[in-house]
């Protein structure tokens, strides 16, 4: 039977790390800016699709969505100390970047089961400029297994936080625009998840160019 929320473990884990680090660095360090917070089912399955800029980027998203959001993670990071426990407890799981990571895929779709938000980037990594321009199908694949809606997040901004060569973070503005919900596609056709997935892109990059 699929749970209505997140285990009390990554709750606690996650209003501990927004309300003391992410929260105050997007609201004071960036001057973080919101927009349509509203759009977001407060539970249930939800895949949050966004593009993606930045190593903050994850962090900002779900403290943004105002609920956890379970993302994939290079597996080099679970190796890590201390660092690995704590992103698996907050809802991290970890993807093979260098194959197609069907165990990552099950996961996803394990968290959303479960009634979690699930976190994925549309283009699968970084771009320079923060716009999507070659989305994958993955987001829209998993949507149409589990029958979860997609909400599109656009973050604006993030792509100048690293800067090469600086020990710390730029503190540039940084705004996050949420779309509205979108369907999942009714099956797994190609057809259907390139069309789903091309709205996603088209949503979030329209919500890019909107700016600050």
């Amino acid at each position: 039977m699929p749970r209505n929320r997140e285990p009390l473990v990554s709750l606690m884990l996650y209003h501990a790390f927004k309300w003391s680090v992410v929260s105050p660095m997007l609201h004071l360090y960036f001057r973080g800016k919101i927009y349509g917070a509203e759009q977001v089912p407060k539970e249930g399955p939800l895949l949050v699709v966004s593009n993606h800029a930045s190593n903050f980027d994850p962090p900002i998203v779900s403290c943004s969505v105002r609920r956890p959001v379970a993302f994939m993670a290079k597996e080099e990071l679970f190796a890590v100390p201390v660092l690995g426990q704590a992103i698996r407890w907050y809802g991290a799981y970890p993807v093979n970047r260098l194959s197609a990571d069907r165990s990552a895929i099950r996961s996803a779709l394990e968290y959303l089961e479960q009634g979690w938000a699930t976190g994925l980037f549309l283009q699968g990594t970084r771009t320079l400029d923060g716009k999507i321009t070659e989305p994958k199908l993955g987001a829209a694949l998993i949507a149409a297994k589990a029958k979860a809606p997609l909400l599109p997040v656009s973050l604006w901004g993030t792509e100048k936080i690293e800067q090469k060569g600086a020990k710390f973070p730029q503190t540039v503005p940084v705004s996050v625009r949420i779309g509205e919900l979108i369907a999942p596609p009714s099956s797994s056709s190609k057809d259907e998840l390139v069309a789903v997935t091309q709205k996603c892109a088209t949503v979030i990059n329209e919500l890019h160019d909107l700016g600050r």
